[in-house]
C-alpha cells in the first residue's frame, strides 16, 4: 500500500500517536493507554487497532503492536501532500502563508537557515 493512500481522521491520529510513541506496545498495554488518554474502551480500541492494521499503518503480532510506517515517514508524507495540493509543491509559498499568521521565533528562524545550508551542502534529505 502507498504511504499516500492511508487517511487518518483526528481519533485515529490520536491514538496512532499513543502507538508510536510506546511501540513495541503490548495490545493489554494499549487498551489501557488508550482508556487513560481517550475514554476508549477496549472494543473501540481494538476497531481502531484493525482498521489501522488493515491500512497498513501497524502490525499485531503475538499481542504486541509495531508500526509498519514510522511517525516520522507517515507525517513527512502528510505534510508533503497538504504543500503539493494546497500551494503547487511550492514550500516558499507555504512558508510565506504560515509566517504571515504566526512569525517565526529567532529559533525557528535560524533552524529554517540551517536547514536550507544543509541542502545548499546536498546534506539535506
Amino acid at each position: 500500500m502507498e504511504l499516500k493512500e492511508i487517511h487518518l481522521g483526528e481519533a485515529e491520529t490520536r491514538f496512532a500517536k499513543i502507538v508510536w510513541q510506546n511501540e513495541p506496545v503490548t495490545t493489554s498495554a494499549l487498551y489501557r493507554l488508550s482508556k487513560e488518554a481517550l475514554g476508549w474502551t477496549n472494543s473501540t480500541t481494538f476497531t481502531v487497532l484493525r482498521r489501522l492494521c488493515k491500512k497498513g499503518l501497524f502490525r499485531t503480532e503475538e499481542g504486541v503492536v509495531t508500526s509498519l510506517v514510522s511517525r516520522k515517514d507517515f507525517f513527512a508524507e502528510q505534510s508533503q501532500k497538504f504543500v503539493s495540493e494546497s500551494f503547487d509543491g511550492s514550500f516558499p509559498s507555504f512558508l510565506a502563508a504560515f509566517s504571515e499568521r504566526q512569525k517565526l521565533t529567532p529559533e525557528e528562524i535560524e533552524a529554517v537557515r540551517s536547514m536550507i545550508e544543509k541542502f545548499e551542502k546536498g546534506e539535506g534529505s
